[in-house]
């Protein structure tokens, strides 16, 4: 995992994880909270209610994102920009600040003016964005996005036929698109990614968020630090059934769990309790990455053959071949003794492993492509050996 340093901030596996205030100067903004338009009132904001609690860097938007409203030229965003440069000349407490844009003017204005790095919600569609970011030797963030100044975020309705293929489109589902946008127009040396969780289009569904979220680790196969903005999300609230001002408790469940699975900047309007989940999953993470003699060596962090797929499939290695280095270690229960002994020969004759651990439980271990291949015979069979077989069918997707 490549880790990044933001204005002297380190990002990655080896640091902390990140808490990113927001700030909006936009009065168009639907979090009233984070808005102002006062340079001095924000400056006090800033530095009670987000550095004081716990933010390292600090993210200022000079619109609202909102796809309700209608997008602010470039022209339109530099009248804005005096705000945000006056609110951190103000502000006294130790942060990294970040401007939230979709425009490399905008970006680049205030990068010479006193901005450390850049919060791209449009991922590059601006193509003067990466060489802007690398100008001023900066990090920026990078979401997942078509080439579209616009419409952010929109992944699913991007012509992904003539982007990638007929064949890849046909066969895609949402998070392989939202994983292709994070890498189409490059990246910088320092970029760091995010899947773009919410509902940037009526085509995104709460499904699609919540589908992301279970795969996030896979985006670690980018080999880029991770940020993921969840606070307060309708994917949470809904699984909970509470309104925004009620989604404190799910959002920090989701961050401990974010952050487990490979999250490294959270983006947050409730600083003090995010940094604290974060922590707790930070602590329980079971990364590791050991340094001796110049050599490093580094766990690579996959739960599932998807997951060893992108990691070798982004190195150049044909991700068949993770089917046999994946130990799949699956327990069994219910079946009737005719049928545990006829799944025994079967894992057997496929050069899996099985064991009855007590009664009628059983420990099944072996390759993906073994196990596979012992779901295809089971289907041949009767009863419940073919369900188990149709079962363990999706357990490997």
């Amino acid at each position: 995992m490549n880790s990044v340093d933001a204005a002297g901030l380190g990002i990655g596996d080896d640091h902390p994880p990140r808490i990113m205030g927001v700030l909006n100067v936009s009065e168009e903004s639907p979090y009233d909270p984070s808005v102002f338009d006062d340079p001095s009132e924000a400056a006090r904001y800033v530095d009670e209610e987000l550095i004081d609690e716990g933010a390292d860097i600090v993210d200022i938007g000079l619109e609202s994102a909102n796809k309700r409203f209608d997008v602010l030229s470039a022209t339109e965003e530099l009248k804005r920009l005096h705000v945000a440069l006056e609110t951190i000349e103000s502000v006294s407490g130790d942060a990294i600040f970040s401007i939230e844009t979709r425009y490399a003017d905008v970006a680049d204005e205030a990068l010479a003016r006193g901005f450390d790095m850049v919060n791209d919600i449009c991922g590059f569609a601006d193509p003067a964005m990466p060489t802007v970011c690398e100008e001023h030797d900066v990090a920026v963030a990078k979401m997942a996005s078509p080439p579209d100044l616009e419409r952010p975020g929109v992944v699913e309705e991007t012509d992904w036929t003539t982007r990638k293929s007929p064949e890849w489109a046909t066969r895609a589902d949402f998070v392989d698109q939202v994983y292709e946008a994070l890498k189409q127009n490059g990246m910088t040396d320092k970029t760091i990614l995010d899947p773009a969780f919410g509902g940037w289009s009526s085509a995104q569904t709460l499904e699609d968020d919540r589908e992301t979220f279970r795969r996030l680790r896979e985006f670690r196969a980018l080999g880029r630090p991770l940020l993921v903005s969840i606070n307060r999300k309708n994917f949470l609230g809904e699984i909970a059934a509470r309104e925004t001002e009620e989604r404190l408790p799910v959002s920090l469940a989701a961050t401990s769990m974010a952050v487990e699975r490979g999250a490294h900047v959270i983006r947050t309007h409730d600083v003090a309790e995010t940094r604290d989940a974060a922590l707790i999953g930070s602590a329980f993470t079971e990364r590791t990455s050991v340094i001796a003699d110049g050599i490093t060596l580094s766990q690579l962090d996959v739960r599932s053959t998807r997951e060893i797929r992108s990691q070798l499939r982004e190195r150049g290695i044909d991700p068949a071949v993770a089917d046999d280095l994946w130990t799949q270690l699956l327990e069994i229960e219910g079946l009737d003794p005719d049928s545990s002994e006829r799944l025994l020969s079967i894992a057997a004759d496929h050069g899996a492993v099985g064991r009855r651990v007590t009664g009628d439980r059983f420990l099944l271990a072996g390759s993906t492509a073994a196990i596979s291949d012992i779901s295809a015979r089971l289907t041949d069979e009767s009863g419940r050996l073919d369900r188990l077989g149709r079962k363990l069918s999706g357990v490997l997707r």
